[in-house]
């Protein structure tokens, strides 16, 4: 059955891809036409109504009326939504939220997630990425096997038993239509439970048997699985598990860190990895291109698009530019106006146009996490490029890292402190170091600079520990689950000073 439908659906992905490229091929026109309806909308809302929006309104009066907007301004607004009120940012009632825990606060964000929303941003997004994959890879057959992912769990608001809150992949496996259930594993219980450990354990005795086909998910979590399946069955590699196992779709976290840790796992020369850009907020971007580390920018899934330049982010009151107005080869902080109704919302995350024609893009890091304590300007991409570079030097393999700066000290210089979570280490620590500080320096000039001579920087430091023990600081902090991220960068040391603390602790 499974086989016949794989057949079947291969018209439909191909109609799909089609009408995505269609949109791509005319980005401008169709931001235009996504921004008519986004605003036809908000004149709908208190908070459209606030700001004197009206039907007509054009873009360039939307951007003069509306300020942008970080998460704690909109929250407010948000709180009124899930307490039942109706018509506050979107039109109706907003009975699902989308909850983030995010990487550098300790408070949870909850993101409106409308029906308009569900099914034409994320759910379109995914069935997006798989009409490129079906049309890069013909003979792929996802619909002929089990797909694999680990979503978190749902549950009811405390205060509003109406509205229920979880992670978006929590509440897209919650919402799924009984006709994908069967490509789809766990089992819907099992998939929602709410004790992640537990899940990860069972899912691990449940899978075994399963004819899986493709995996999705952040690579983090993925790993812990993997492990345990293995373990369970003393097998040397997932494909002696799955021997059908073709692709990997992935996101939430650079994967550059992990590659060879999927390469050992599945040790397949023709599998497929495809990186998409989804987030609490909205599924963005999807790789379109085999080898090719763009991702294509989503113009036609209910989000209007603004940039604001890299740098603007340090001013009061940084300017937003249309899509229209990017360049190619410069770097952005991504504001959005979404069908869940966020308004000029920023982000968090900074982007390169690798594209315009059609538009592509690559995640470069948070505009929370980096380092420029000494103006350094590094970014995840940086970081995340030089310790994958270091790894294939050394044959070493890593689980995690995080980085924070060493402040200046009197007589003394300032650098940064890496704690690096190896699964394999290398010969050498120290000679890690030296060659990850040099890879570093070939890819970041600015860090270079400070480094020559070691004149403002001294060399890298590097703290080895112990294995796990990322995973363990997450769950000590309440935050174990599906889109729970190690903190890469800091530009404090206020989370590098906490995971000290709990080695310490724990040693």
């Amino acid at each position: 059955m499974l086989k016949i439908t794989n057949t079947l659906v291969k018209p439909y992905l191909k109609y799909k891809y089609k009408k995505l490229r269609y949109t791509s091929d005319h980005s401008l026109v169709t931001q235009h036409s996504q921004f008519s309806y986004l605003i036809s909308q908000l004149a709908e809302t208190s908070f459209g109504q606030k700001y004197g929006v009206k039907e007509d309104t054009d873009m360039k009066s939307f951007a003069q009326r509306i300020p942008l907007h970080h998460y704690d301004d909109l929250k407010p607004h948000i709180q009124r939504m899930m307490d039942g009120d109706a018509n506050v940012l979107w039109p109706g009632r907003i009975t699902m939220f989308s909850k983030s825990s995010g990487t550098t606060s300790d408070k949870s964000k909850f993101i409106p997630v409308s029906s308009e929303n569900l099914y034409g941003n994320h759910i379109k997004g995914a069935w997006d990425t798989l009409s490129i994959l079906y049309n890069n890879y013909p003979d792929v057959r996802i619909f002929a096997g089990k797909n694999l992912i680990i979503p978190g769990s749902v549950q009811p608001y405390p205060t509003n038993p109406d509205v229920i809150v979880g992670d978006i992949s929590a509440l897209m496996t919650y919402h799924m239509p009984m006709i994908g259930r069967p490509f789809f594993t766990p089992d819907i219980e099992t998939a929602l439970m709410e004790d992640f450990e537990a899940k990860i354990n069972l899912m691990a005795s449940k899978l075994l048997d399963e004819p899986i086909v493709m995996i999705g998910g952040v690579p983090t979590w993925n790993v812990v699985l993997f492990r345990k399946i293995l373990k369970l069955t003393g097998k040397s590699n997932l494909l002696e598990v799955w021997p059908d196992l073709q692709a990997y779709i992935h996101g939430g976290v650079g994967f550059a860190p992990y590659r060879q840790q999927f390469e050992r796992f599945i040790p397949k020369d023709d599998f497929i990895y495809q990186e998409v850009y989804n987030a609490s907020e909205g599924y963005f971007a999807t790789q379109d291109q085999a080898g090719d580390a763009g991702l294509l920018l989503l113009v036609n899934n209910g989000i209007y698009f603004e940039f604001i330049p890299i740098e603007q982010l340090e001013k009061e009151h940084p300017a937003a530019i249309p899509l229209e107005q990017v360049e190619k080869n410069n770097t952005y902080a991504i504001v959005i106006s979404t069908n869940g109704g966020l308004w000029r919302y920023i982000v968090g995350d900074l982007v390169k146009f690798v594209s315009v024609h059609p538009y592509r893009i690559v995640i470069e890091g948070r505009t929370a996490q980096f380092i420029n304590v000494f103006g350094e300007e590094v970014m995840v991409a940086n970081t995340d490029k030089a310790i994958a570079d270091t790894c294939r030097q050394t044959q070493a393999r890593i689980s995690n890292y995080s980085i924070a700066p060493i402040y200046f000290e009197p007589g003394q210089k300032g650098g940064h402190q890496w704690l690096v979570e190896f699964e394999v280490e290398p010969e050498s620590i120290d000679d890690f170091a030296l060659k990850l500080d040099q890879n570093l320096r070939k890819i970041n000039s600015d860090y270079d600079a400070k480094r020559y001579k070691d004149m403002a920087l001294q060399p890298l430091q590097l703290k080895a520990i112990p294995p796990g023990t990322f995973v363990r600081w997450l769950k000590h902090r309440g935050k174990l689950g599906a889109q729970a991220k190690v903190p890469r960068l800091s530009n404090d040391r206020k989370i590098m000073e906490s995971i000290l603390k709990f080695v310490e602790y724990n040693e």
